[in-house]
């Protein structure tokens, strides 16, 4: 399902410019419930959502769409350099722990060498699962609940337990 790696000689993936690395999903996939949400509280920068859908390579637009974000207000945010209101700034976080927690279950694996967990997420999201009636994991990321649906159904496929 992924794409093949962009590879150094040294076998390991070539960092991008700018891009915020796994680890870094994984440590908001790991925060405590209070950072959380002090960050949703304070907004995060606009332009982050870019960034979030350059890494999991999905047009912003089809981001906006899957978070349900108004797409004139957050392009207005980024080109003021502004911060996303509490509601959208949760949404966003949803996503990045939901990029976090397959990093971390990649991780727990023992080899995530080469493994683009924003992008694996990004073309998961799209596919239609049995487990939500033929649904995509994207129609549900607009809400907390429907976030956590698609991370316990993450939780679920790993561990091989299907509802």
């Amino acid at each position: 399902m992924t794409h093949p790696p962009s590879l150094t000689q040294s076998g390991r993936r070539a960092p991008a410019k700018g891009k915020v690395t796994p680890s870094a999903f994984i440590q908001r996939y790991q925060a405590s419930d209070v950072d959380r949400i002090l960050l949703v509280r304070d907004g995060i920068p606009a332009r982050y959502l870019v960034e979030i859908g350059r890494q999991m390579d999905i047009p912003k637009e089809r981001l906006y769409d899957a978070l349900r974000l108004p797409r004139s207000t957050v392009d207005r945010k980024i080109k003021a350099d502004d911060r996303l209101s509490a509601e959208q700034s949760e949404r966003v976080i949803g996503l990045e722990r939901l990029i976090g927690q397959v990093a971390a279950l990649v991780a727990e694996s023992g080899n995530p060498d080469g493994f683009d967990p924003a992008h694996w997420v990004g073309e998961w999201l799209e596919q239609p699962l049995p487990a939500l009636g033929g649904a995509r994991p994207a129609d549900f990321m607009d809400t907390m609940e429907g976030q956590g649906l698609v991370s316990r159904l993450l939780r679920q496929s790993q561990a091989g337990v299907f509802a």
